[in-house]
C-alpha cells in the first residue's frame, strides 16, 4: 500500500473533524447572541510577544494579584468566559479538562490553566469556585474575573480592543513564563492544538 494513500483518510477526517469544531463553535456563538470572534484571526505565534498590562485580578480564592503576577513564573494557557454562560463556556472548560489531564500524562507539571471571565460583575469567587469544581479542576488551573474598571484593558490584550459583539472568544492564550503572550489558537481548539503550542514554547 502506498503509505501516502494510506494517510489520505486519515488526513480528510482530521481536516472534515476541525471544520464540523469550528461550525460548531460559530452556531454555539450565533445561539448566544454572540458573533465568532473576528478580531484575533492570526493563529500561531504571536510576533513580537505582547507584554500584559497593569490588571488588577479577583480570584477564585479571593485573593487580588495582578494579571502578570498571575501569569508570570509559569507557561499560562488562558481562556475567557463567563460562568452565565451556557453555550460555549461548558465546551471551554471541557477543553481544559481534557487539556489538565493531557498535561499530566506528558507531566507538564509546570504548566498552569486560567479560567478568566468577561463578567466581574456577576462572576465573584464562589461563582468562580464552582466553575473549577464542575470541570475537576486540580490546584494549577484556577480562575479570575479582572476588576470592573480593567476590563477594556483586559479586552484590548485579548481581542485587539474589538466590538462588543467580538469580545466572547474561544481561542486560548499562551503565555510565556514572563507573563507575555506569545501564541493563539484557533477558535474552541483541540487539546492537542494548546499542547503543540507550549511545546512550541519549550
Amino acid at each position: 500500500m502506498n503509505p501516502m494513500n494510506a494517510r489520505g483518510p486519515f488526513i480528510s477526517s482530521r481536516v472534515g473533524s476541525r471544520g464540523r469544531r469550528r461550525l460548531l463553535a460559530a452556531g454555539a456563538l450565533a445561539w448566544l447572541g454572540v458573533p465568532a470572534a473576528r478580531a484575533n484571526t492570526s493563529i500561531g505565534p504571536v510576533l513580537p510577544a505582547v507584554s500584559v498590562p497593569a490588571l488588577p485580578l479577583r480570584r477564585h480564592d479571593g485573593a487580588t494579584p495582578m494579571l502578570a503576577a498571575q501569569l508570570r513564573g509559569a507557561p499560562t494557557a488562558v481562556q475567557l468566559m463567563f460562568t452565565g454562560c451556557s453555550t460555549v463556556c461548558p465546551i471551554q472548560g471541557a477543553l481544559f479538562s481534557t487539556l489538565q489531564a493531557a498535561l499530566l500524562s506528558e507531566r507538564y507539571t509546570a504548566v498552569r490553566l486560567l479560567s478568566l471571565s468577561i463578567d466581574p460583575l456577576a462572576d465573584d469567587p464562589v461563582a468562580l469556585s464552582a466553575w473549577l469544581r464542575r470541570f475537576g479542576a486540580r490546584p494549577t488551573w484556577s480562575a479570575a474575573a479582572p476588576a470592573p474598571e480593567a476590563l477594556e484593558s483586559m479586552f484590548s490584550l485579548f481581542t485587539g480592543g474589538a466590538a462588543a459583539g467580538d469580545r466572547h472568544t474561544g481561542q486560548v492564550y499562551l503565555f510565556d513564563r514572563q507573563a507575555r503572550l506569545v501564541w493563539r489558537t484557533s477558535e474552541l481548539p483541540p487539546a492537542e492544538e494548546v499542547m503543540a503550542g507550549l511545546r512550541q514554547m519549550g
